[in-house]
């Protein structure tokens, strides 16, 4: 009877050291067979946004003038239409101006004049010279016959160059062209009158092109001269190569905006001055200290406060804090908190949180 309390004791211990053993191994089995989220992982990269700077403006040509002339008159002849090409020199404009005709007449006169007494003085010199070589003039009246021909010398040139002064002033009655181009408008007709300043003709030089657009304050300080340049034009669906010319630092005078010029590397007779075009300027490629874009379908929000969820060493995921900048429609600057290059989960098969074991 002992032998058996004994046999039944050791069975008794030995199931119930199997069910521990069974117990503690089905506690492993769960450990082990845990599966981690399954995510797909994205770097953090300088956007191509972040690269290049668009604007709007227009073309316009590089030489371009509006001609007037620096006298008062009437329009006498308009030689020339809108549309129409011109070389340098090509006669424009006839300016009939009375008055400097009649300067010019009394200048003549004056010429007439101071050449008769000139003449007069000039004889009267010789003269004395040879009467005081005879002794039959005194040195005093050789003296002043020298003194009236000296003045009378000087007044012929001043009449002269008085004559000079009007004729260059007839330049500005006939108006010449500066330079080759087409003229883009006529502002008078035959009869009108003509004003110091008041414009006449617009000439533009369709040879060399520029764009002049309009670029935000947040963006300006990436332009520089030297830039390249893609500028296209909407109405002829056309893309042009383009290169910075100018970049003004100023916005007095231009509502906020700041004014910069694109010179059309190539030359394109469907170009014309006043079309609308939409500039692409490259700046300096991505480096170290440029700040990534990541998308916004990654980012997690916590009251005020925003991050996203990278991956560590460990194989798990671990949520970072972001400082967030400037926003495009689906991409956001990381000011601070991921570094360019660095990877952050992009999508995920399950919840994340703090620690979750992750798998790619």
């Amino acid at each position: 009877m002992k032998n058996l309390h004994q046999y039944i004791l050791a069975i008794a211990l030995v199931a119930g050291t199997l069910s521990a053993c069974s117990s503690d191994s089905k506690e492993v089995v769960n450990i082990q067979t845990e599966n981690p989220i399954k995510v797909s992982l994205v770097k953090a990269e300088v956007s191509e946004a972040n690269t290049s700077i668009t604007a709007s403006g227009q073309l316009q040509a590089v030489e371009s003038a509006n001609i007037s002339t620096r006298m008062m008159g009437q329009v006498s002849e308009l030689l020339v239409k809108s549309g129409q090409k011109v070389k340098k020199g090509d006669l424009l404009v006839k300016v009939g101006s009375a008055d400097l005709h009649a300067k010019a007449a009394q200048v003549d006169a004056g010429i007439a004049q101071a050449e008769a007494n000139y003449s007069n003085a000039m004889n009267d010199y010789e003269r004395f010279k040879s009467l005081h070589k005879s002794k039959s003039a005194s040195d005093k009246e050789l003296e002043n016959m020298k003194s009236r021909y000296e003045m009378s010398k000087a007044g012929l040139d001043a009449a002269k160059s008085m004559k000079s002064e009007v004729m260059a002033q007839f330049e500005y009655l006939d108006i010449r062209a500066p330079f080759s181009g087409t003229v883009a408008n006529t502002f008078v007709k035959k009869g009108d009158m003509a004003s110091p300043g008041h414009p006449l003709i617009n000439l533009e030089s369709m040879g060399e092109m520029e764009a002049s657009i309009m670029v935000s304050e947040t963006d300006i300080n990436h332009i520089k001269v030297g830039q390249t340049a893609k500028i296209h034009l909407k109405s002829i669906d056309n893309t042009v190569a383009a290169i910075v010319r100018e970049v003004s630092y100023s916005s007095k005078n231009t509502g906020g905006q700041y004014l910069v010029k694109l010179t059309i590397e190539e030359k394109n007779e469907l170009l014309l001055p006043g079309m609308f075009v939409n500039a692409r300027i490259e700046t300096e490629t991505a480096s170290a200290n440029q700040n990534p874009f990541i998308s916004k379908s990654a980012l997690v929000h916590n009251g005020q406060l925003t991050g996203v969820y990278t991956p560590t060493d460990r194989g798990v995921a671990i949520l970072r804090w972001l400082r967030l900048g400037e926003e495009t429609a689906t991409d956001v600057e990381v000011l601070s908190g991921l570094k360019a290059g660095e990877d952050y989960i992009n999508q995920a098969s399950g919840r994340l949180y703090n620690g979750v074991a992750i798998s790619y």
